[in-house]
């Protein structure tokens, strides 16, 4: 039985005093001045409509505070303290988000990632990168979202999709570019445009190695990495040719208990030349849940199926051991696209129009970056915690607006314990370095 009365207050009061750290950082990057110098972003023609920094900063602000929909971004429009934050006269409402990404085109989706991933990486002081690329799937419902069909579809078999390539920086835990593609296409299906647009988004760094998923072991692709001089690790197809291969193999060399490698040279009917091949075999029964495939051609023989293998073609010069640690580290890459679903709305932000939906995922990736920079450059913690754990630890923190000697203060609830950590973490957020320094 509640025995305490209810009364109302008129105060502007938000759950979401710890934007103002990102909000600071924002600033510190001149984030307004960045999105006002791309021409390619579509201007309103009415004196009424939102300027595009209102509009994307709402976006990104809606997203971090746990919007995965359209629906979900009305949450912060009715935050005025929020807005008072941020500096917005008015928020933008979930349908002026929808107009807005469908002002865009191909073209313009082209020029703006451009702008965006190189401004970001142009002021990272940090090279010779590790670029892995990866596709993922997006399960549409409804038939009236253009680009989406039926295709592979492991969950959801049936169901039409879309089916983006992504590529992360792993190094520093970037999104570098990002395509939406039908739902019917392959993994590989125009990848190589793909990788020359990621590369001109990165033309003032070095990537220093590319790993890639056996959905792209095809010959033209490894043909293109060698002529641009680029190392790659690209996991092998377990075809007939290389499942006779790995079988007729005698002198494999121990790595750990249940772990034995070797390599060999090999060349595909479809190849000009033979690559090398580093083979891993895992024992099951020492290594119940290690990766890898079965021999499918030798499923009762004794030798084999008691193992599970995996292969990749590399350009490097370095030991099969070290070529397999290296690949290793491209399992971040399947992280990063789940916590792109699961808090950025990768796989739900989406519009009628093909390039209306690549748009908005695109900026979805944009403040996935800007999350990333806040983690590695303010918070500086020793493992970075999704935004899922942020969210509730850093940014819900209850705060409201008072004026205090002519003065506007934003007063944030917090208890004593805590005030020395909000401190030290403004402080941060007031000397952060612009550009990005790695140091």
């Amino acid at each position: 039985m509640i025995d305490f009365p209810v009364s109302f207050t008129s105060k502007e009061i938000t759950p979401w005093g710890g934007m103002a750290f990102l909000k600071q950082m924002l600033d510190k990057m001149q984030f307004s001045q960045v999105v006002s110098h791309c021409e390619h972003l579509p201007v309103s023609g009415s004196n009424r409509g939102y300027a595009p920094e209102v509009i994307l900063e709402s976006f990104f602000t809606s997203i971090w505070c746990g919007a995965n929909r359209f629906m979900h971004t009305e949450l912060t429009r009715l935050d005025p303290a929020l807005a008072r934050i941020f500096g917005w006269k008015n928020v933008p409402a979930q349908d002026v988000f929808k107009r807005y990404f469908s002002k865009f085109n191909q073209v313009t989706n082209l020029a703006v990632s451009q702008h965006f991933y190189s401004w970001i990486f142009d002021n990272f002081h940090f090279d010779h990168f590790t670029l892995d690329i990866d596709s993922s799937i997006l399960t549409r419902y409804g038939n009236d979202v253009e680009g989406a069909k039926k295709g592979y579809n492991p969950k959801k078999k049936g169901r039409n999709s879309h089916h983006p390539l992504i590529a992360f920086v792993s190094d520093v835990n970037l999104v570098a570019n990002m395509w939406l593609r039908s739902g019917d296409t392959s993994s590989a299906n125009n990848f190589l445009s793909f990788l020359e647009d990621t590369l001109q988004k990165l033309q003032h760094k070095t990537v220093g190695l590319i790993r890639l998923d056996s959905g792209f072991f095809q010959s033209d692709i490894l043909d293109h990495l060698e002529a641009r001089n680029t190392d790659y690790i690209i996991a092998a197809k377990f075809t007939h040719p290389i499942q006779c291969l790995i079988a007729d193999h005698k002198a494999w060399i121990r790595l750990d208990d249940g772990i034995e490698i070797c390599e060999q040279y090999y060349q595909s009917d479809s190849w000009t030349k033979a690559r090398r091949l580093v083979i891993v075999r895992q024992k099951i029964k020492e290594r119940p849940q290690a990766t890898g495939k079965m021999l499918s051609l030798f499923p009762e023989e004794e030798a084999h199926r008691n193992y599970r293998y995996s292969a990749y073609v590399t350009s490097l010069n370095l030991s099969a051991a070290e070529v397999w640690r290296l690949y290793r580290g491209r399992a971040n890459a399947e992280n990063y696209i789940k916590e792109l679903k699961y808090d950025f709305g990768f796989d739900s932000f989406n519009l009628k129009g093909f390039y209306a939906t690549e748009a908005a995922l695109t900026f979805a990736m944009i403040a996935y970056n800007l999350m990333s920079l806040f983690r590695q450059f303010i918070l500086q913690e020793k493992t970075q915690k999704r935004l899922s754990t942020l969210r509730y630890r850093t940014f819900a923190i209850g705060a409201y607006f008072e004026k205090i000697k002519d003065q506007i203060v934003l007063k944030i609830a917090l208890v004593k314990k805590r005030r020395k950590w909000f401190t030290s973490l403004w402080n941060q957020s007031q000397n952060f370095d612009f550009p990005f320094s790695n140091a």
